[in-house]
Order: structure tokens, then C-alpha cells, then sequence
């Protein structure tokens, strides 16, 4: 993937798209495949929809095409995790928990013990959580959940 943009970033179109095709039919399929091509950004993103509109002449193969119209579907919805909630990963149901706690009125070790666990794993939900949703405080972390009504339960 880093070959393609590096291709990419000197101009070389066709080596772009095929390292792209390359790295796509060496990604592990697991789902986790999606991110680490759409966290590149922008430089991908063109990249893909070069690729993705058969520009890349002998570069990069059918497969590559039909992957670079699917990321960037699904780049363009907002989703990368798949699952329809515009995260870049879901969130695990223990998250879930987390997050229903933090819009309340607990503090981190109350959580902590309402979970029952400790304020380092505490800590690290809340890390992964914030990174999940983009934010960097547990105001915005709340506000970001009740927005995309990410806990399913969307108070009106």
C-alpha cells in the first residue's frame, strides 16, 4: 500500500495502480483490510479513484477496480467498519457499556466499579472510544454518540 502511494506522490500512475492491486490481493480479509487503506487519506483516495475509473490502463487488474469502487463507496458513505454506523471501526459491546456510563453523571473510578474493572481498563475503552468516534473529550464523545444515535437508543 505505502508503494503505491509512493508511486503515486512521483507521478508513476500505472506502478501506483498496480501496487495498489497488489497490496489489495495481499490484504488479510478480515475487514481490518478496509482501514489501513482508507486512513491514508486523500493521497488514496485519488489513488482510488484513478484506479476505480479504469485509468490505470495494464496497472492494475479488474479485482483492483471492483476494490477501489468499493472503498471509495464506502469512503464517500462515511462507513469504513462496514457496519452502517460511519465509524472507522465499530464499537465492541463492553464500548457500548462504557459509553452509556459516560453520559451519566459517574465519575471514571465509579464506572470503573459499576463495570467492574479496573480504571486502567477503564482508561483504555475510553482511549479506544475516542478514537473510534474522532473525539478527544468525553463531552464531545457523548455529544458524537447521541448525534449518530450510535447506542440505538435516540431520545426525542
Amino acid at each position: 500500500m505505502l508503494r503505491s502511494l509512493t508511486h503515486l506522490a512521483l507521478g508513476d500512475l500505472p506502478h501506483a495502480a498496480s501496487a495498489f492491486g497488489r497490496a489489495w490481493s495481499e490484504a488479510p480479509e478480515t475487514g481490518s483490510d478496509v482501514r489501513v487503506f482508507l486512513d491514508e487519506g486523500a493521497p488514496m483516495s485519488r489513488l482510488l479513484e484513478h484506479v476505480a475509473a479504469g485509468g490505470a490502463g495494464q496497472g492494475a487488474g479488474t479485482v483492483a477496480r471492483e476494490a477501489a469502487r468499493g472503498l471509495l463507496d464506502r469512503l464517500h458513505r462515511g462507513n469504513t467498519s462496514g457496519d452502517g454506523s460511519g465509524l472507522v471501526s465499530p464499537l465492541s459491546s463492553r464500548e457500548r457499556d462504557v459509553l452509556r456510563l459516560l453520559d451519566s453523571e459517574l465519575t471514571g473510578p465509579e464506572i470503573a466499579r459499576e463495570l467492574f474493572i479496573t480504571v486502567n481498563t477503564l482508561r483504555t475503552h475510553t482511549k479506544h472510544i475516542f478514537a473510534k468516534l474522532g473525539v478527544s473529550t468525553r463531552a464531545r464523545a457523548v455529544r458524537r454518540s447521541r448525534e449518530d444515535d450510535l447506542l440505538g437508543d435516540r431520545q426525542r
